[in-house]
């Protein structure tokens, strides 16, 4: 079959497309013929110095998130499976590849009516954007800004915030992601690459209770600026490529509580089926911004690295 594999850490052109060995569904397994790849942020960090969750020997097949048709099974996995579109992580290996052999119970079936692609999207940034709305207690009537609005992950916050009835900021990076982040029906939008972007935002929404912060950095902590007393704020994301780094005392001086979405691989799995769930019910729908054959995962990394991308990245691999 064929795969993309990382031979050695470093730049995007160490992803090389090649032959590999067909996987076999083992005990337990089931054996999913790829259609679409996940490719996140994290793994574009492991591919470059190893660093992240993710754990395995080179050489390896790297990926995380597929979806898929389900085309046999393992001893002791359910064969009911056998046919039925699904999504699901690898555990960090073998993704980028035509066929990959997961742990069948960790699969989640994708309901009718959700395009396979869609699934898969939402995958990651979908639980992810679930557990943050519910880390943060959105009330009707907050005031919420949304840092790198036109992601794969703020798209989804932009139109949960809403639906959750707050008032929602939408601070993005230059003309192209704005006009996303206002598409999706943000109350106020500004470009935070525009030194007076704090200003706006105060003068529009008069500050904000919670800060959804993607990006981290100098832009992390004027978002934080921003926040009153009783003010949320959580992060996600450090797309400047270092964390916020509030301390708890100037989080106290503020009256300010930062918090850390946490979840158990149950909850998680829940965020993920309710994201699926109102992606059926049209209520939730991930952008799409670029999508790549398997054969260029490398220059689907480079984008996602140099920030040009907005909304999800996809590999196509059937």
């Amino acid at each position: 079959m064929r795969a993309v594999w990382l031979t050695e850490f470093g730049g995007p052109g160490v992803l090389v497309e090649g032959d590999a060995p067909d996987p076999v569904a083992g005990p337990g397994q089931a054996l999913v013929e790829v259609a679409y790849a996940n490719i996140t942020f994290v793994e574009t960090q492991f591919r470059a110095s190893g660093a992240g969750p993710f754990r395995a020997e080179l050489p390896m097949i790297p990926g995380n998130g597929v979806g898929g048709v389900v085309t046999s099974v393992g001893g002791e996995a359910d064969r009911s499976l056998v046919g039925k579109r699904v999504i699901g992580s690898t555990g960090g290996s073998g993704g980028y590849a035509e066929r990959v052999a997961v742990d069948a119970g960790a699969l989640i079936e994708v309901p009718d009516g959700v395009a396979l692609d869609t699934a898969v999207a939402l995958l990651a940034d979908g639980r992810t954007a679930m557990l943050l709305v519910r880390a943060a207690g959105l009330r009707d009537g907050d005031r919420v800004l949304v840092e790198a609005a036109a992601g794969g992950v703020g798209t989804l916050l932009v139109q949960l915030a809403r639906a959750a009835g707050a008032t929602v900021v939408a601070a993005a990076g230059g003309t192209r992601k704005t006009r996303v982040a206002g598409d999706l029906g943000a109350d106020v939008v500004v470009d935070y690459l525009e030194p007076d972007w704090p200003e706006r935002v105060r003068e529009a929404a008069g500050g904000v209770d919670v800060v959804f912060d993607g990006v981290g950095g100098a832009i992390g902590r004027s978002a934080f600026e921003l926040l009153g007393r009783g003010g949320r704020m959580l992060s996600f994301g450090l797309a400047s490529g270092e964390w916020a780094s509030i301390s708890d005392e100037a989080a106290t001086d503020r009256g300010v509580t930062v918090l850390r979405a946490q979840a158990s691989p149950a909850e998680l799995r829940a965020f993920t089926e309710n994201a699926l769930a109102a992606a059926a019910a049209g209520r939730l729908r991930p952008v799409f911004g670029q999508r790549y054959p398997l054969d260029r995962a490398a220059d689907a990394h480079a984008v996602i690295e140099s920030r040009a991308t907005v909304g999800k990245t996809l590999l196509e691999v059937a």
